[in-house]
């Protein structure tokens, strides 16, 4: 982003939240300031524009060299957002690390018409190359509860949940093996890719975790590879399956006993953690004591 595009920026970021909290689809080269207004005042706090961007230390425009050609303008210089052809998206990451001392991608947009073409696939990669390059231990990036798409999206990209505390966090690290959780009759299966010595140009997917059901409960089961796995798999292994169940509306909670420590992973953890989580975001004021029901 050159000097001075700050304010561009900063509306094509107000479109993305405005799709991923809202619901509304917003050109962000068309938003005037009476446009603008009505977004900020709807989405609070999250539309808050920060002065100076310093929430985005390190912002780029996402390019798609495509649509630099003859045949006429890019998206961007159509819309009058910006004169430079070919624009379709916005990255952002922080200057500093996060956490585990990665680096933290703080936006990411793409104009609906651009989707599809794997751009975001490829500023993620680029990042993710761009981190272990300066010897960091990949990235983290947070999704809004209510951002469903970018859920699902971040998912299927094989990104592993590490947190659900204020927002969903995911990662992608090099001591993270690529993984992918796919369907087996009623279960759900995890599965981790490994790369035999024997066959170095293949993959071998190997089952960590299965999820079925118990009547209204979840079954959680672990293979023996999962009981040899440590570290940074086996935690987040847990926390992965227990999201992509959510999202497919199985249950979370294996028992009555589970739901009642499940408290103590409201940060992150095992599935009754996130099921936790969920019943305080739509849990309404009330006073006095209170005994939730099993979700």
């Amino acid at each position: 982003m050159a000097e001075g595009e700050g304010r561009d920026f900063a509306l094509w970021d107000l479109a993305s939240r405005a799709e991923g909290e809202l619901g509304e689809l917003v050109d962000p080269g068309a938003i005037g300031p009476a446009e603008e207004r009505r977004l900020r005042e709807r989405l609070g706090e999250s539309g808050r524009e920060w002065p100076g961007g310093e929430l985005y230390r390190r912002r780029y425009w996402l390019l798609d060299r495509r649509l630099d050609s003859p045949d006429g303008p890019g998206p961007a210089a159509t819309a009058g957002a910006l004169p430079t052809a070919g624009i379709v998206g916005t990255v952002a990451v922080d200057n500093w690390t996060r956490g585990a001392g990665q680096l933290a991608v703080s936006s990411l947009y793409l104009r609906p018409s651009a989707r599809g073409r794997g751009l975001a696939a490829a500023a993620l990669d680029h990042v993710y190359r761009a981190a272990t390059a300066e010897g960091l231990p990949g990235y983290g990036l947070e999704a809004h509860w209510a951002w469903r798409h970018a859920v699902h999206y971040y998912l299927r990209r094989g990104l592993w949940v590490v947190s659900w505390k204020h927002a969903i966090g995911f990662t992608r690290m090099p001591q993270l093996p690529p993984h992918r959780v796919q369907e087996d009759g009623d279960r759900l299966v995890l599965l981790v890719a490994e790369r035999p010595s024997r066959d170095p140009a293949g993959e071998v997917w190997t089952p960590l975790l299965t999820a079925g059901r118990e009547g209204r409960w979840l079954r959680l089961d672990e293979t023996a590879a999962y009981r040899q796995t440590d570290g940074w798999v086996h935690g987040y292994a847990r926390s992965t399956i227990a999201l992509h169940l959510a999202l497919t509306g199985r249950p979370l909670v294996r028992g009555p006993q589970w739901w009642a420590e499940a408290w103590r992973w409201s940060d992150t953890g095992e599935p009754e953690g996130l099921a936790h989580r969920i019943e305080q975001l739509g849990r309404p004021a009330r006073t006095g004591p209170r005994t939730p029901a099993a979700p």
